[in-house]
């Protein structure tokens, strides 16, 4: 069964809220997780029976393709797993990082698997997975490098591990190569958390955007993917009602 969670941020950016009720809300929704929730909140969540799915390892921009960054982000994001064994966060999010020098492709996978084979390591020794996100170069994060989903199954195979899988964001691979449906089924065995947002505009999953969320649901649910769904949006209207419509739609075709 596919496990839901929401990112914290996309659902209550420019909204002041009341986190112990807007997470209560969520679960009573039908969210069983919540994503990038700031430390000081997972008491809470916790209290509510939500998991703590993800947090964020290191500044995307900078990451594991550049050698020479390698020592200061094995600390920092070496930090967060240990920060997210001990306050039982699943996961931890880890970025290539943006093009530099020429960006070649290939020297940057092989520096994206010598970077993270140490903390790969680590992760796995304290129960955390590690995610590599698939993001969109042409919107969001101009120059961001990890903007296929073959840049990073190609870094996830190099490692080799089932401590470190692909995040695969439909909303920024929607933008970069679309076919969504095969590229998930081509990559089961290296995903191991997907998110959703309508695309263009990362808005809700309705039929205002382009992306067939009903059918990625169900394609999921058939091939059996037991790992989280996390629904990283930003709803147009009221935030706990947009969550529990997505909610409803992946649970109305996993069966």
């Amino acid at each position: 069964m596919m496990r839901q969670s929401f990112a914290w941020w996309s659902f209550t950016m420019g909204r002041e809220i009341e986190p112990a009720s807007f997470l209560a809300d969520a679960a009573a929704a039908g969210a069983q997780g919540v994503e990038m929730l700031p430390e000081e909140h997972w008491p809470i969540a916790r209290d509510l029976g939500l998991s703590i799915v993800t947090l964020t390892g290191h500044k995307l921009e900078e990451g594991f393709n550049d050698p020479t960054r390698h020592p200061a982000l094995q600390t920092e994001v070496r930090r967060h797993i240990d920060a997210a064994s001990e306050g039982g966060c699943e996961a931890v999010i880890v970025f290539a990082g943006n093009r530099f020098g020429d960006g070649d492709d290939e020297r940057a996978i092989e520096a994206c698997v010598r970077g993270l084979e140490p903390v790969v390591a680590h992760a796995a020794d304290a129960g955390v997975r590690l995610l590599m996100e698939l993001l969109n170069s042409k919107v969001d994060h101009p120059g961001q490098q990890c903007d296929r989903t073959a840049f990073g199954a190609q870094v996830v195979q190099g490692i080799g591990s089932p401590a470190l899988k692909l995040l695969y964001d439909g909303y920024h691979m929607q933008l970069m190569e679309g076919d969504l449906s095969r590229t998930i089924k081509a990559n089961l065995g290296l995903i191991g958390h997907v998110h959703t947002a309508g695309a263009p505009g990362r808005r809700d999953l309705d039929d205002r955007q382009e992306i067939n969320w009903r059918g990625i649901a169900a394609l999921l649910g058939h091939l059996r993917y037991d790992q989280w769904v996390g629904h990283e949006f930003i709803p147009r209207g009221e935030p706990i009602a947009a969550l529990g419509q997505a909610i409803a739609l992946f649970n109305s075709v996993e069966a």
